[in-house]
């Protein structure tokens, strides 16, 4: 089931989601539903807050940056199979220099701007049967994993951005809030709720 993603200045966006036991109520049906609605919005990312979930549960399926003519055949290899849930995820490490990329987020439709994140990651998480994986990552997969993860440290990537460029998005960003915004998915809006 397509669920709607919600919007900018929602208040779920900014609390720090909660672990889930294995025994999740709905759980296969979540990660289902959230894969259709990240495809559904040509996302490749997706975290459980951005549907209302205040969980810990991130989906990422990089395959659209596979079809990046620049990238060798090895990277676009390895992000056309890259497709997982992560559940209950800790960010163990990040390193290495710091490389910016134009980011954007299904939660701030008509919004990308540059963002600067580590090259590497170490992660720690759980996958759908609930097996436990210590694992590393570097390049655009690592870069979608800090996007998501950060999600459910209720930071978004717009936190990341300069005084000046957060002034300049100002604009933008308070239409999300009054659901002037019309991305070409179904969205929830703040300014429509209790309506």
């Amino acid at each position: 089931m397509i669920l709607p993603i919600v919007g900018y200045g929602d208040p779920v966006l900014r609390k720090k989601a909660v672990e889930i036991p294995q025994e999740y109520l709905n759980l296969n049906q979540i990660v289902a539903d959230m894969f259709e609605t990240m495809y559904n919005a040509y996302g490749v990312g997706l975290a459980a807050p951005q549907v209302g979930l205040s969980i810990r549960i991130f989906t990422i399926d990089t395959r659209p940056f596979s079809e990046d003519e620049d990238l060798s055949n090895e990277e676009q290899e390895k992000l056309s199979a890259f497709k997982k849930v992560f559940i209950n995820p800790t960010m163990i490490k990040e390193e290495g220099d710091e490389w910016c990329f134009n980011e954007g987020c299904l939660s701030i439709p008509e919004v990308r701007e540059d963002v600067y994140r580590h090259e590497k990651i170490t992660i720690e998480y759980y996958d759908q049967e609930f097996n436990k994986h210590t694992e590393e990552y570097d390049g655009l997969i690592a870069r979608v994993i800090q996007h998501e993860y950060d999600h459910l440290e209720g930071i978004l990537f717009t936190d990341k951005l300069s005084q000046l460029k957060k002034r300049l998005i100002t604009k933008k960003l308070q239409n999300i809030m009054d659901g002037k915004t019309r991305p070409d998915y179904k969205m929830k809006f703040i300014a429509k709720k209790g309506r």
